[in-house]
């Protein structure tokens, strides 16, 4: 007896969901490989260009370059009529434009420049776990026993990694992985706060409108080093690395991330970043020769060890901690 038509009706559009279902999975995970290598990559770019043009000059224009990309991200997406966010808020966003552009970037791009492109990889990864401690201080989670040791070992694990650094007295590299440190602090917080900004108004609004309130500030203060620079006379592979670092591996891979996690969640997504130091350490490796001692190999393991158990020792859904990531910029 062949089949009821309207049987082959129901079945078909479940069987090109369910196609359509895997392919945008599998396309999700070949974007997010390709994005932790353009982000692993990324150290290596911005520290060919921090010096060629300073720090500073690299944050000046920058943060020229970001308001206009967010202004016709929103014009995209919304036409002129955009989201309108109440005064409270504003408030809000302005601080997190602050604590993740004016103070994490900024302490970000100095802490790169003083370090090495592994060792900035490495110090950033260790994010969650200042996400975590900041929801215990609010009393918003409780560690359990195993997130306890893997704060712990997160933090031994960075005392060997900077051990050759701090043995040896090179104070410069040093004090940048200590930048770092404090720069990580920072985007926990942002994570923190934007949260329930995010679940009010969506990721891309809250985004672009941190970028649009955190830009005039870091125009401010990296005035005089952007001043400095003879921007008529910047080779053409400074502004190529510049404008990578910037719209490619900043602006649009936070986009395509966002992404990511809507097709495979967050939870399924975060651990791919503990791919990023290697690959950081490797580029890094391959094209100025740094190199790496057992001891600092071994140090990044359990430091990377240490935050993966803080942030996956939990079996409550949804947690904050586990479905933070590491701050690339």
């Amino acid at each position: 007896m062949p089949p009821r038509s309207d049987t082959l009706a129901s079945v078909l559009p479940a069987e090109s969901r369910r196609r359509e279902h895997q392919a945008r999975q599998k396309w999700a995970v070949w974007a997010a490989f390709a994005l932790i290598l353009v982000w692993g990559a990324n150290f290596s770019v911005q520290k060919a260009v921090f010096e060629a043009l300073s720090p500073g000059g690299f944050l000046f224009v920058r943060y020229l370059i970001m308001p206009i990309a967010a202004a016709l991200l929103l014009y995209w997406r919304h036409g002129s009529r955009w989201p309108r966010v109440g005064r409270a808020d504003l408030r809000q966003l302005l601080r997190l434009g602050i604590a993740g552009h004016l103070l994490h970037v900024g302490l970000v791009t100095y802490g790169i420049h003083w370090s090495t492109a592994f060792s900035s990889s490495l110090i950033l990864a260790v994010g969650p776990v200042f996400t975590l401690l900041i929801l215990r201080a609010h009393g918003l989670e409780r560690l359990t026993r195993a997130q306890v040791l893997g704060v712990g070992l997160a933090c031994i694990g960075v005392l060997v990694f900077l051990s050759d650094k701090l043995q040896g007295g090179q104070w410069r590299a040093s004090g940048g992985d200590l930048v770092l440190l404090v720069a990580a602090a920072f985007f926990s917080y942002y994570t923190v706060a934007a949260k329930p900004l995010i679940e009010r108004h969506g990721g891309v609004t809250v985004m672009t409108y941190a970028v649009l309130l955190g830009a005039g500030p870091v125009v401010l203060v990296s005035l005089p080093a952007g001043l400095q620079v003879d921007w008529l006379n910047v080779r053409p592979i400074i502004w190529a690395g510049m404008l990578w670092a910037v719209l490619v591996s900043a602006f649009l891979g936070w986009l395509i991330w966002g992404w990511i996690n809507a097709v495979r969640g967050v939870a399924r997504t975060a651990p791919l970043l503990y791919l990023m130091p290697p690959i950081a350490g490797l580029v890094a490796w391959g094209t100025t020769g740094e190199h790496y001692t057992a001891v600092k190999i071994a140090g990044a393991m359990l430091a990377l060890a240490g935050v993966a158990l803080a942030q996956y020792a939990t079996s409550a859904p949804h947690d904050p901690v586990r479905e933070s990531v590491a701050p690339v910029d």
